[in-house]
């Protein structure tokens, strides 16, 4: 993300992006209502990536003579992995369908981008505790998703503006 500045410029209405001056903000927001599914879609697969590292390792590395997923903590970890990737699935899946059909779709599209981000930094996260030591150092690939991650959370909005936009949609009919 970079930011651009203008100082002492005037637009002419002619050249104003939507046709006046709220047109460009309307316009700029349904274009987030179109992105944020995609972004929900990535930090998703990146969710599932961590996921998948996690329960390969799980399996190759022992424990007290036996595989790291044979015992119960582990296999809660990836349980909860798993069911937050296919939740985060499902939200993305359906804030995609409603954009494809051309429906509005801006609370929608904020569950499955806060959703899926933060299911992304938790799920990569929790991939580096199964890997322990190993997991934090560079050259792991769960190392390298939970620093992506953690930009999914940021950017197009980050959890706390989607937060606010879900608040926003859900009580602006009281």
């Amino acid at each position: 993300t970079r930011s651009i500045t203008f100082d002492d410029v005037r637009v002419p209405a002619s050249n104003l992006i939507g046709g006046s001056e709220s047109g460009g903000w309307m316009n700029a927001m349904k274009a987030f209502d179109m992105s944020r599914p995609n972004i929900a879609a990535h930090a998703t697969g990146l969710a599932r990536a961590a996921y998948e590292h996690a329960l390969r390792y799980s399996g190759e590395r022992m424990s007290f003579g036996k595989p790291l997923h044979k015992h119960q903590a582990i296999q809660f970890m990836l349980a909860d992995m798993k069911t937050k990737i296919e939740a985060s699935r499902m939200l993305t899946w359906k804030s995609a369908a409603e954009s494809d059909a051309g429906l509005r779709n801006t609370e929608s599209a904020a569950h499955a981008k806060r959703f899926a981000a933060d299911t992304a930094m938790e799920v990569s996260t929790d991939a580096v505790q199964v890997f322990g030591g190993y997991g934090y150092s560079e050259e792991y690939p769960v190392a390298q998703l939970m620093r992506a991650a953690k930009v999914m959370q940021i950017y197009e909005g980050s959890s706390q503006v989607q937060r606010m936009i879900i608040g926003r949609e859900i009580t602006k009919d009281l």
